[in-house]
């Protein structure tokens, strides 16, 4: 077993850990795909931006429906990434280098072509493999079982012989046709994944992002759901596909096996539920975070930052936890774009950043959003996203392939070797954002978000920002005040106007400031109080 970086401290409560998306990071064979080698190979430019860890999206095989969310083998390496050697030394340099790993595991749904699944279509009505999924009858041939949307737009159920006159059954998928969903209330589906999880805990990854956490269990009886194709905040939901009361026991389980090890390993949940519902995901006994995952969808709008950001932590503290915040990842519009773009996004978004980093708790930042890189409308006929296929919503413009360099030609360093093109297509503009020139421009985003990182480390190791200061939030007049403690204050500018800087030391601003003390509109800023 590979060792474990650090101490056995909490770190993960107040951690800041980088989102790496592995198709999108570093292609080192020259194929158009990133891959583990490459992002070995990168490793050091993740450190130097100063993160406690990242957390790497599946490399598991898998036939790439959904971009490595429809798993066939939960612990493998997909050949298109690499082996599971290029996996070990990517451990290995990673801890080298003080880097947590943490890995994604999705255990909703794994891909149609999982051994098991192709089992149960195989075994027929009535099997006992086929009581690992959901397989149902449904009132004729044509007819599903009910009346469910799944979240790409489509019907959640697919026939599984289409063509066979004595076998009518059909499988539930919440996701794409290609991702049939486990049936969690059978105890075979337990213990195939308390293997998976010890099998990447023994080689050493410090924890796992659960895909979909809320998710898992159906209600019993799968009956219809009222309004099946509901959209709440962007989102279709249905309440018979999330938040059962079973989940808790998993998380329970999982968290068990979590603990035998030491350090113990972490578990941070993709959570899409109210505050309330949320932390009852994160109690003592059960996973270690949340994401915060409102704080990607929200307007540009203080009284809503102040109240999602409040209730979030409230409902944390009162079981003991805190958020694990973020404001992009690869499933939604870059936040410069969704801010406004341009300028005014940029700006926007660079004060987002500054802002969620001295909320207390953990922070994930996207592969990407430190170059504060727009969103990409990736052409119609280039477009692989599943979403945009089945539902019409594209992913793709959020994951187009970093830019290393600004050569006007090939992948923009992205491939090591001199690859004509990437899975993605990169525009013609891509190399103005990309790494090399933002080394060497004065006020880049990059470098601002290495002097935010570096000095967020020192404010938690002097106690500034230790996770047992009082917080007290505020939205007056377009401005959203965020005080931690009696010495530190976070002030940012939502509105048309400038805001008056509280009086202190200003240490850090996402933007310049004016000479007369104000703080120009789109901005933010760490204030350290004085005689408080």
């Amino acid at each position: 077993m590979l060792p474990m970086v650090g101490s056995t401290r909490e770190w993960w409560r107040d951690a800041v850990v980088y989102q790496v998306y592995p198709r999108s990071f570093a292609d080192s064979d020259g194929d158009g795909v990133g891959d583990l080698a490459g992002l070995t190979a990168r490793l050091p430019y993740i450190a130097s931006l100063g993160v406690d860890g990242m957390w790497i999206t599946p490399f598991q095989p898998s036939p790439q429906i959904d971009q490595g969310y429809d798993v066939s083998d939960y612990c493998g390496v997909d050949p298109l990434f690499g082996t599971m050697h290029d996996f070990e030394q990517l451990l290995e340099a990673a801890h080298s280098m003080g880097l947590r790993v943490l890995m994604d595991i999705a255990p909703n749904h794994c891909s149609s072509e999982h051994p098991l699944f192709q089992a149960a279509l195989e075994a027929g009505p009535g099997s006992a493999e086929r009581d690992v999924f959901h397989f149902e009858d449904g009132p004729d041939g044509e007819t599903p079982p009910n009346n469910w949307v799944s979240s790409f737009g489509d019907r959640s159920w697919t026939r599984a012989h289409p063509s066979s006159e004595t076998d009518l059954q059909w499988y539930l998928h919440i996701f794409s046709p290609a991702q049939p969903d486990w049936n969690w209330r059978n105890p075979v589906v337990h213990d195939f994944f308390d293997e998976v999880l010890r099998f990447w805990f023994d080689k050493g990854v410090d924890g796992l992002r659960v895909d979909v956490a809320h998710g898992l269990f159906k209600t019993e009886g799968l009956p219809d759901a009222e309004n099946p194709g509901a959209v709440v905040k962007g989102l279709r939901f249905n309440p018979h596909m999330t938040d059962q009361e079973e989940l808790h026991d998993v998380y329970r389980r999982w968290r068990r096996i979590a603990d035998e090890y030491t350090p113990t390993r972490v578990l941070a949940g993709e959570v899409n539920l109210d505050a309330d519902r949320a932390a009852r995901l994160v109690r003592a006994d059960e996973m270690h975070q949340a994401f915060a995952y409102p704080f990607v969808k929200i307007p540009w709008d203080a009284e809503q930052w102040k109240s999602t950001a409040e209730r979030l932590a409230e409902a944390h503290a009162d079981v003991g936890a805190f958020p694990a915040w973020s404001i992009e990842n690869h499933d939604v519009v870059r936040a410069v774009t969704r801010y406004g773009g341009g300028p005014t996004g940029l700006s926007r978004a660079r004060a987002a950043l500054l802002i969620v980093l001295g909320f207390p708790g953990a922070a994930y930042i996207y592969q990407g959003q430190e170059l504060g890189l727009p969103e990409v409308d990736v052409p119609v006929d280039a477009r692989v996203d599943p979403m945009w296929l089945k539902g019409g919503v594209s992913r793709d413009g959020t994951r187009v392939p970093l830019p290393w360099t600004t050569a006007q030609e090939g992948t923009f360093g992205f491939s090591s070797i001199d690859a004509d093109a990437s899975w993605l297509p990169t525009p013609p503009s891509w190399g103005e954002h990309s790494i090399e020139a933002q080394r060497t421009s004065d006020g880049s985003t990059m470098g601002f978000v290495a002097r935010v990182l570096a000095l967020r480390k020192n404010l938690r190791a002097d106690g500034t920002l230790a996770l047992d200061k009082s917080v007290r939030w505020q939205a007056k007049d377009d401005v959203l005040t965020v005080e931690r403690g009696n010495r530190f204050l976070m002030v940012m500018a939502m509105g048309d106007h400038p805001a008056p800087l509280p009086a202190g030391e200003l240490m850090i601003a996402s933007g310049p400031s004016t000479a007369d003390g104000l703080l120009p509109p789109d901005t933010a800023a760490w204030i350290r109080l004085r005689g408080r």
